[in-house]
This record gives C-alpha cells, structure tokens and sequence, in this order.
C-alpha cells in the first residue's frame, strides 16, 4: 500500500487544523503557508474532507475551516480512507470473486489479508489527537517557537 501525495498533506491539513483549533476556523491561506502546500492543492483536499463530515466550512472573508469533533474521535484510518478510499494492498479483497474467480483457492490472499489486518490495526488506533500531542512532543524537545517547524510528510 502506498499513500498518495493527496492522503498524507490530508493528514498534515487535519493535524494543522486540530493544532491551530483554539484559532477559530483556519483559512486555506494559512493552512498552506503553514504547511508549505499551494492553496489549490489544499481546495482539492478540503472537499472531500467537508463532504466526508470530517470539517466544517465558513465562506467569506472571515472565512475557514474547523473540526466536527474533537481530535480524539478522529482516527487516521478515518482521515485516509476519505481521501484514499480502500487502504487494502490488492483489489481482490475488496472486490473477491468480481475481481479474480481464482480466490476461492488463492494461497497468497492471505498474505494480503494479513497485510490489510496490519494496516488496519495500525491506521485504526491513531488518534488525531495522537498526532498532535507527537507534534507537540517534537516541538518541546527541538526547544523552538511552536510555528517555526514546518510539519513534514
């Protein structure tokens, strides 16, 4: 499995937002310059993160973005998967015989179903408020200003 460009700044834009959420709703603008990601980049990602339930728009002037619910109740696995769609590594478990009539008797599905579990397991037991108390963690150790580390990939 390999998370696409789109997948991981969605996961950079909601961990912007939940750090920032004291702010009110976060502007694209700042989220971007932040982040060092184009605003158009980040309109992409933004829509299907809103239409998901995930985030809340204000338009105009004033305008942004805020989180539906607390950091903790998000998990990454939520985040991906509504950018991503499916995390599993090979169609055939998400489509099973529609995709391949072989995997009746497939050996090597289970590899994948192993792989698929793994995934799961580890996207599913990540907070968004996890990743911020990391971020955070990062931060007090590096010892500098809370917005003079760019947050990576």
């Amino acid at each position: 499995m390999k998370i696409s460009t789109r997948g991981r700044y969605a996961l950079r834009m909601m961990l912007d937002i939940a750090l920032h959420s004291d702010e009110g709703s976060i502007s694209l603008k700042s989220i971007a310059q932040r982040q060092e990601i184009s605003v158009k980049y980040l309109e992409q990602i933004v829509t299907p993160l809103s239409r998901g339930g995930l985030l809340q728009a204000t338009r105009g002037a004033q305008g942004g973005y805020w989180l539906n619910r607390l950091p903790e109740d998000y998990t990454v696995g939520e985040i991906l998967r509504t950018i991503e769609g499916s995390l599993a590594p090979v169609a055939c478990l998400d489509s099973g015989e529609a995709y391949c009539q072989r995997i009746g008797q497939c050996v090597t599905v289970e590899v994948y179903r192993r792989i698929d579990e793994a995934i799961d397991n580890v996207v599913d037991n990540i907070t968004l408020q996890d990743l911020v108390d990391i971020q955070r963690e990062k931060r007090e150790s590096a010892e500098l200003p809370a917005d003079s580390l760019p947050l990576s990939d």
